[in-house]
């Protein structure tokens, strides 16, 4: 696949959810734009955000397979950047849109928790690049990325926030079980519904770093990280060994994972991708 392509999705949609391109031969890049505020609604998790996480790891294990035959060093270098809309400063995205999601009672199980446990065991490292706001749903999405490199705010205000507390939304298993694995300051972030500064969030390790220059600033850093983290990715084990360390997580959301190594892994994907 080419390092200037560019592919909205939904594919066909008059008014595409996402926007999934390749800015270098070693990084992916997913824009969120689903209007405004980037809500997280069931057509752009099911129909635009999973078949571009799809995309981007068959494309990946494509490539890795032949540059490995070819004794290409570099094969497998890749990771992906997920961000907000990139002409505002305002909205990572601001979570569920709670009305619907509240009328699915498969909501979780079908549409978001598999959304999430695709991220925590994805092949190659995944960078939240944090634009704005980034509330609920969306705080739980960024955790389980890899890495999240979040607005200072001096641009514009930003908070990261968990906010169900405020408005009655008790929480799922999923999202209890990833704020207990990769928050250490659980009782602000789940129970007091706290917005988390840009400052904040760093000091709390919410996120791993902070920076100056608005949405653009962000996406800048976020592809260095990127870049950095890509080479990791070349042995096919970034994926297993996350999966192994997120097991308890994983399990308590009732998916099984039967990977144990880069081969079953690899077999797991085939036939999973060869559904496409």
């Amino acid at each position: 696949m080419s390092s200037t392509f560019t592919l909205p999705l939904p594919a066909g949609s008059q008014t595409p959810l996402l926007t999934l391109t390749r800015p270098t031969p070693i990084v992916w890049q997913i824009e969120l734009h689903n209007g405004v505020d980037n809500r997280l609604v069931k057509s752009l998790i099911n129909d635009a955000l999973k078949p571009a996480l799809q995309i981007v790891e068959r494309e990946w294990r494509k490539e890795r397979a032949e540059g490995k035959a070819k004794k290409d060093k570099n094969a497998g270098t890749a990771a992906l950047v997920i961000v907000g809309r990139l002409d505002q400063e305002k909205f990572f995205s601001n979570g569920f849109d709670y009305p619907s999601a509240v009328r699915d009672p498969a909501w979780f199980t079908a549409t978001y928790d598999p959304l999430l446990l695709y991220l925590l065991t994805f092949p190659i490292p995944t960078v939240a690049a944090i634009n704005g706001h980034c509330f609920a749903a969306a705080a739980i999405l960024a955790l389980a990325c890899d890495y999240r490199v979040m607005t200072d705010g001096t641009k514009r205000h930003a908070w990261m926030c968990m906010n169900e507390v405020d408005f009655g939304a008790p929480w799922p298993v999923s999202i209890a079980a990833i704020t207990r694995a990769k928050v250490s300051v659980v009782r602000k972030f789940a129970l007091e519904g706290h917005r988390f500064t840009p400052p904040e969030a760093l000091d709390a390790g919410l996120v791993d770093e902070i920076v100056a220059g608005g949405t653009q600033g962000v996406l800048k850093r976020a592809r260095e990280i990127a870049h950095e983290k890509a080479p990791k990715a070349r042995e096919g084990v970034w994926g297993v060994i996350k999966a192994e360390l997120h097991r308890p997580l994983i399990e308590l959301v009732r998916l099984g994972i039967s990977t144990i190594n880069v081969a079953g892994d690899e077999s797991a994907a085939q036939v999973r991708l060869a559904k496409l």
